[in-house]
């Protein structure tokens, strides 16, 4: 069940998050038009997100200090601490961020809002990494037995995640499967760019486990789409790896060029 009162398909129309300040105008045009007041605070928290994107924090802050979500349904409330908590989180204090989304987790489960409630699960293992296991834990069993297919979308990035903190912390063969299960998730409800970094993922993490073969096969296949420097990057090391220096040395210059110095190995 969900309480949300804006329709949330809409919002997901108005987004693009590889292009936030479009995004941003997209919400702003749509609060000149808001159906009623609850609507027009749901826009505004996401247009609060768009300017945190954008790293425009204060000013993202000072939107939500316009909302007062005890004159609107819960899951308003629900909105404005997830929202802060990301402020927090992407200016560097995921400390300050943890319970702003304990209280959004908490909040949403109380008015099965399980959509915003595996958000919360979500953003909670990124802030909170100590307790990754357990919040990436929770969001799934929300993912598995709620009745809005919506949830589904978040598997894929829920498994991501949780294979990205397990390899940060050496846990190579664990991480693995859950880049599988990304790229499992992704293939049955993402789309076609999703797929193609979880696949990039679990090649990654093959390299990380020595896999060296497999790994260069997937991301030989990826560099017949479109280009990109991460991919020439790890056919860089990957071929260096297997003794080809020469071969190494042209994707790292690709690399080079289409990264800059962005990019970690």
């Amino acid at each position: 069940m969900t309480t949300e009162g804006l329709d949330a398909d809409r919002l997901g129309e108005l987004w693009d998050f590889g292009d936030p300040a479009a995004s941003e105008r997209r919400f702003r045009g749509e609060l000149v038009t808001a159906a009623d007041r609850t609507a027009a605070a749901e826009l505004r928290t996401q247009l609060a997100r768009s300017l945190g994107l954008q790293c425009r924090f204060e000013e993202a802050d000072r939107v939500l200090d316009q909302i007062d979500p005890a004159a609107h349904p819960p899951v308003v409330g629900v909105r404005c601490h997830l929202e802060r908590g990301r402020l927090r989180n992407s200016s560097g204090d995921p400390a300050a961020a943890v319970p702003l989304f304990r209280a959004a987790w908490e909040q949403a489960r109380s008015a099965d809002a399980d959509f915003l409630a595996v958000d919360a699960a979500h953003m909670l293992a990124i802030a909170d990494q100590e307790r990754a296991e357990e919040w990436t834990g929770r969001g799934l069993e929300i993912v598995a037995d709620s009745a809005d297919p919506r949830c589904a979308r978040w598997a894929g990035s829920l498994h991501n995640n949780l294979g990205w903190h397990r390899h940060d912390t050496g846990d190579y063969p664990r991480a693995l499967a859950e880049f599988e299960a990304a790229l499992a998730a992704y293939r049955a409800s993402g789309t076609a760019e999703q797929v193609r970094i979880a696949r990039w993922s679990v090649a990654r993490c093959l390299r990380s486990l020595g896999r060296l073969d497999e790994a260069l096969a997937i991301q030989t296949e990826l560099a017949a789409g479109p280009s990109d420097g991460y991919v020439d990057q790890e056919l860089g090391e990957l071929l260096e790896a297997l003794g080809r220096p020469e071969e190494a040395a042209v994707h790292r210059a690709a690399a080079a060029r289409k990264l800059g110095s962005a990019g970690a190995q």
